[in-house]
């Protein structure tokens, strides 16, 4: 019997799934699959990874719902290359559908496995489900991708219909008619099987925030001290547990401040795509040639939050226990490491990858080049954040600081590692020196 696979990636949901759509409306009976990348994991710090915990629970669950409606889901642990080459000669595949992913290994990946599907012809359908618009939807009148963000904000908004926001009806079409049932489906691999240990962090459910928090989030999304002063959504859309559309929708009508901030992934996502090198090379090639002071002593400080500035240090202590960090946290731990200590944003963008539960290269990658003034983004190689100043305006009553650094106020707690006015005149001075330089 013919039939098509739908290889789960950053889609962790059964519900409003547009690539999954496709694969239950293609005619032929569906088997989902899960495949943890092994060249993924193995890059990983730690094997109490609190994303794999995550990932593993969530796979389980499509699992459940899959073999509740009368079909088999499929998971496997190693290189997708070789995992698909098996199912090949097990199955007769006539396709497979996934949805987009646009890193750079995610588009080099499915190339290479579009080639070997080609060869057992078979097809390989990339179907857009993470973002709104992507790749070449929304280009300049030039042909060019939207350099600035205010302007892929305004052509965002121009092209969005009503329709591109309502959910697909996958949850509706997964029945057993259009699932296939595997007689002899291998056991699906367990963490211990992978290498890995439990590590579960707390996270909200995997469903829209309360409106009452959506209405509220332009005036509290840069308190870190609240809770919640966001919608903590972020893991639920970097792993697909939730769909962006859904929290569009919601952003849409309840807040625009929000829908703008969702606006963000569309568009980081987009210029990584259209740019993969900046992945590891800042986009402004004049600031490609940084001196970076690049103090290992004053690096760790920084991430074990010992820096001597609290909305910074607290900001670290939370991601370093937690795997979150707030909004406004994240700015001023960002801005401090790549202006006051001059250290090259590369080891800043490489430690939250090892850290944060929600980590997104798109958003990450082009958010630390904003801070370090190196990305496309127009943000001034010459603007430094006072960490003091965030501080008063952000956390004025130190409620923050004091819910992760017990020791603040006390001889134990660090004195400031710099000084904000030196440290300020010596990033301008190195980033100006090094942007002539390469003129």
């Amino acid at each position: 019997m013919k039939i098509v696979l739908f290889w789960h990636r950053r889609d962790l949901r059964q519900h409003d799934n547009a690539g999954l759509t496709a694969a239950l409306e293609s005619g032929l009976p569906v088997v989902p699959l899960f495949i943890y990348d092994q060249e993924i994991l193995s890059q990983l710090p730690t094997k109490r990874d609190a994303r794999v915990t995550f990932i593993f629970d969530a796979v389980e669950q499509l699992a459940a719902q899959t073999k509740a409606a009368g079909g088999t889901f499929l998971a496997f642990y190693g290189q997708p290359e070789k995992i698909f080459t098996q199912l090949l000669q097990e199955h007769d595949v006539a396709a497979v559908y996934t949805n987009e992913d646009y890193e750079p290994y995610a588009t080099e990946r499915d190339a290479a496995i579009g080639k070997l599907l080609k060869k057992h012809d078979a097809e390989l359908h990339l179907v857009k489900d993470q973002v709104i618009f992507a790749k070449d939807e929304l280009l300049s009148k030039s042909g060019k991708p939207q350099r600035t963000y205010g302007s892929y904000n305004r052509a965002w908004h121009a092209a969005l219909r009503d329709e591109q926001l309502r959910p697909y009806p996958t949850k509706r079409q997964f029945k057993k008619e259009h699932l296939h049932h595997v007689a002899k489906a291998p056991a699906r691999p367990t963490l211990a099987d992978m290498g890995f240990e439990r590590n579960e962090q707390p996270v909200p459910p995997a469903k829209l925030p309360s409106d009452a928090v959506v209405k509220h989030y332009d005036q509290t999304r840069d308190q870190p001290a609240l809770e919640p002063g966001s919608t903590r959504r972020s893991v639920h859309l970097r792993f697909g547990t939730l769909s962006v559309r859904e929290m569009m929708a919601q952003a849409r009508e309840l807040n625009p401040k929000l829908l703008d901030e969702l606006i963000w992934r569309d568009y980081f996502m987009m210029l990584l795509w259209h740019y993969p090198e900046t992945a590891t090379k800042s986009f402004e090639k004049r600031l490609r040639r940084v001196p970076w002071r690049n103090n290992e002593k004053e690096f760790q400080a920084w991430c074990e939050g010992r820096t001597g500035y609290p909305l910074v240090d607290a900001g670290m202590r939370e991601l370093n226990e937690t795997g979150y960090l707030p909004n406004r946290a994240r700015i001023a731990a960002a801005g401090f490491l790549v202006k006051h200590l001059l250290i090259d944003w590369r080891w800043g963008e490489r430690y939250f990858a090892d850290k944060l539960i929600d980590y997104e290269m798109a958003n990450n990658v082009g958010n630390w080049q904003w801070m370090a003034g190196t990305g496309v983004v127009a943000a001034p190689w010459f603007r430094v954040y006072s960490p003091l100043s965030q501080q008063e305006q952000y956390d004025p009553q130190l409620a923050y600081a004091r819910q992760w650094i017990p020791e603040f106020g006390t001889d134990k707690y660090p004195a400031p590692i710099v000084e904000h006015k030196l440290a300020r005149q010596r990033a301008i001075d190195t980033l100006r020196a090094a942007y002539r330089a390469a003129e």
